[in-house]
């Protein structure tokens, strides 16, 4: 049986998913929230190579992510000062704030879950066989 924690994660997911859309501000897909919040969060440099090979995706995935994050100034590929045949991705304020944006949304996801009468855990997809 999940615990409490488990049994919210996926509404509060939900819930800053929804916020993310609703608001003013960038759509980004999956893949492009991963690279960022790869690129933020983890210890860097961040190679496209690196990336990908983080994601399992090809190079021209990431490359194609990286664009539309530098279309929103959300990150930046520079030249890497030790290996000037290498691009690294660079964070940037309006990145930034956009991390510092979805921490928020989290937290109010995560506040409004706890406040909220308990939660039916999910079927197990054991559960969703035998029902079907």
């Amino acid at each position: 049986m999940p615990n409490t924690t488990q049994m919210r994660l996926p509404q509060i997911l939900r819930d800053t998913v929804v916020s993310l859309v609703r608001r003013e501000g960038p759509d980004l897909t999956a893949r492009q929230l991963a690279v960022l919040l790869i690129s933020y969060l983890e210890e860097g440099p961040h190679t496209v190579r690196g990336l990908a090979a983080r994601l399992g995706v090809a190079k021209p995935a990431i490359t194609r992510a990286l664009d539309r994050l530098e279309q929103f100034d959300l990150a930046q590929r520079r030249q890497d000062p030790r290996d000037r045949r290498s691009i690294v991705v660079a964070r940037t304020s309006e990145g930034q704030m956009f991390l510092e944006n979805l921490r928020e949304l989290l937290d109010e996801a995560a506040r409004q879950s706890a406040a909220a009468p308990r939660a039916q855990a999910l079927p197990t997809r054991t559960e969703e066989r035998i029902a079907s």
